[in-house]
This record gives structure tokens, C-alpha cells and sequence, in this order.
């Protein structure tokens, strides 16, 4: 088993900390923001499922604090935008998606 305190755990703003992956999957990622920052609109190839684990943020036009959860559909555009300084847990699936750079055909 694999564990993290994602309120401890070291990250630094715009250098996401890759917590674990595992090819045809999932990725999990942490994401620290400072306040106004965020990730412009985009769309992954991935089901992106965002957990807000400390401060508050605007997931697509939904603004919420710790606990906050929102799961985004394959290429469903969205974008997050930190009110308050953020921490987010982002886990992608299945990793790497189809139609990602980094997909191949079994």
C-alpha cells in the first residue's frame, strides 16, 4: 500500500507532484495554486476527477472549499481557478487515455 497526507505532503505551486501512476489506470496528482492562479480552459483525454483538499477554488463556474469534489468527462472543457491559496488532488483514468500522446494500441 501506497499513502500520502495530502495537507503535508511537499508541493510547490506550478511543479504538480506526480503521486502515483500506473499505465492503463489511473494517474494521481497534487496540484498546489496560489490565489488567482489556475489552469486555463482545457480538456484531457482522461475522466479528471478533482478533489479539493485545502483552500477554496472555481471548478467550471462551481466555487467550493476542502471537500469539494467535481469529476470532468473525457474531453469535457474546463478550468480551475484558485480563489484562496489551493491544494487539489487530480486523478486522471483510465492513464494514459485514448487518444493521448502517450497512448498506444494493445
Amino acid at each position: 500500500m501506497e499513502h500520502w497526507d495530502l495537507n503535508t505532503l511537499e508541493v510547490e505551486a506550478r511543479q504538480p507532484r506526480i503521486l502515483h501512476s500506473a499505465r492503463g489506470e489511473a494517474r494521481s496528482i497534487l496540484i498546489a495554486l496560489g490565489a488567482g492562479e489556475g489552469l486555463q480552459d482545457h480538456q484531457v483525454h482522461e475522466r479528471a476527477y478533482v478533489v479539493v483538499i485545502a483552500g477554496e477554488v472555481d471548478l467550471a463556474g462551481t466555487t467550493g472549499g476542502p471537500g469539494l469534489a467535481a469529476v470532468f468527462e473525457p474531453a469535457e472543457r474546463h478550468a480551475v481557478r484558485a480563489v484562496t491559496d489551493a491544494r487539489l488532488l487530480l486523478v486522471l483514468a483510465p492513464w494514459p487515455g485514448q487518444g493521448h500522446p502517450g497512448a498506444r494500441d494493445d
